[in-house]
């Protein structure tokens, strides 16, 4: 009983951590590499930066995605494991 509560504490602190992480690291990416790197660095049009601004987003969105399935499947064969060597 008390192993399985402490793969549900630990599986609900890793959904946590991704789901601020999706939140947080795209908007916090798209605003500064939409004002420092696009406009500031590379001085393109605000048109253009926020293009690629948003590219950055959405690339920033897909790399946290396959960390969190990659987290998941290691988290979940790890518990698999130990629950089969009982």
């Amino acid at each position: 009983y008390f192993r399985n509560e402490g793969s549900l504490t630990s599986t609900l602190r890793t959904l946590l951590f991704f789901t601020a992480l999706m939140i947080t690291l795209p908007v916090g990416l798209y605003f500064s590499s939409k004002a420092y790197i696009f406009e500031g660095t590379l001085g393109m049009t605000d048109r253009d930066s926020y293009f690629y601004a948003a590219i950055v987003a959405v690339v920033t969105v897909h790399v946290v995605l396959a960390l969190f399935v990659y987290v998941a499947w290691n988290e979940g064969s790890r518990q698999w494991r130990e629950g089969k060597q009982d």
